[in-house]
């Protein structure tokens, strides 16, 4: 659907807009499609706050509804911490947190529903529980609610950024001691799997600081202000310091010939079995939403992210 804005629209936020056209559309529901970039203005992403003008194109798409069944499936989860109203799993490497498209398989979601219990249906039938998300090819801690009241308050900690991420990250060279990158973040017009940095783009925040600098890499501390696609990894590329391993922003083999030669073969060797990004969600800390208290639980990165770690140390030595 395309809507082209008159002037009486003109200088109203977007979804208010949408709403008045679109009347079988709810204001959450046109906030949704938002986020998932499925309303454009002019051909770029906006915020729901975004305010109009006369002229502009507003593309709508509503995507095909997905087919709600979803198989149970019995697959091991590393359960960190668990009671009556929300859990913390330790994602695994290679596990999508939900299903979409044509992936209705091995999934968190269906981890989930193989252990037969409640889960929140806020966000819906195929993202029962999930509160927020982590890539594909990143691990660590994420918390899920069993239930809408569990899942609307730990929805706002979010959004009032009151829950505390911090990921653990091996990044290419040597950044400052500490730093906070803040730049707008959208998707690629080239290639909507891809996020970049554009002045079009959502607000996004970053904060590091250095716990280890090696020869040709450092391993850092990385906290969450914001939380956009592929934060991270954009944000380090950005700066010249890419998530090591990271395939699709500059992690890879292509960052060797940025180094000095004479530490090419190593790094090379390092890579060479690697085949995902070196991020880990390692801390997450967050009030209770019932019980009131702090709750803070962290886990180690996985072994391959430890594996480069120790040679590192080693070669350091």
């Amino acid at each position: 659907m395309t809507i082209r804005v008159v002037s009486s629209q003109s200088g109203e936020r977007v979804d208010r807009v949408l709403v008045q056209v679109c009347p079988d559309l709810s204001r959450s529901a046109i906030r949704k499609l938002i986020d998932l970039d499925e309303i454009l203005v002019e051909g770029r992403s906006v915020r729901s706050s975004y305010r109009v003008s006369e002229g502009e194109q507003i593309t709508l798409t509503i995507p095909e509804p997905d087919s709600l069944d979803l198989e149970a499936e019995d697959v091991p989860l590393d359960v960190c911490f668990e009671d009556e109203w929300l859990l913390v799993v330790n994602k695994p490497i290679g596990m999508v947190v939900h299903p979409s498209g044509g992936l209705r398989s091995g999934t968190l979601v269906n981890a989930l529903l193989g252990r037969d219990q409640k889960l929140s249906t806020v966000n819906g039938e195929l993202r029962p529980g999930i509160v927020h998300r982590l890539d594909k090819d990143t691990s660590g801690l994420l918390v899920v609610a069993k239930d809408d009241v569990t899942h609307r308050k730990l929805a706002t900690q979010l959004e009032v950024r009151e829950i505390h991420r911090q990921y653990e990250a091996i990044c290419w060279g040597h950044p400052e001691e500490e730093g906070t990158i803040e730049t707008r973040i959208n998707r690629s017009r080239r290639d909507r799997s891809r996020m970049v940095v554009s002045r079009e783009g959502r607000v996004a925040v970053t904060h590091y600081r250095t716990r280890a600098r090696y020869d040709f890499l450092s391993v850092l501390d990385v906290m969450l202000q914001t939380g956009r696609t592929h934060q991270i990894r954009v944000h380090l590329d950005h700066i010249g310091h890419p998530v090591f391993g990271d395939p699709v922003y500059n992690g890879d083999a292509k960052r060797l010939k940025g180094i000095s030669p004479l530490y090419r073969p190593e790094a090379a060797r390092m890579l060479k079995p690697i085949d995902r990004q070196m991020l880990h969600a390692r801390k997450l800390v967050f009030v209770h939403p019932h019980r009131g208290g702090e709750v803070c639980i962290e886990r180690d990165p996985p072994e391959d992210m430890q594996v480069v770690q120790d040679e590192l140390e080693q070669s350091d030595e």
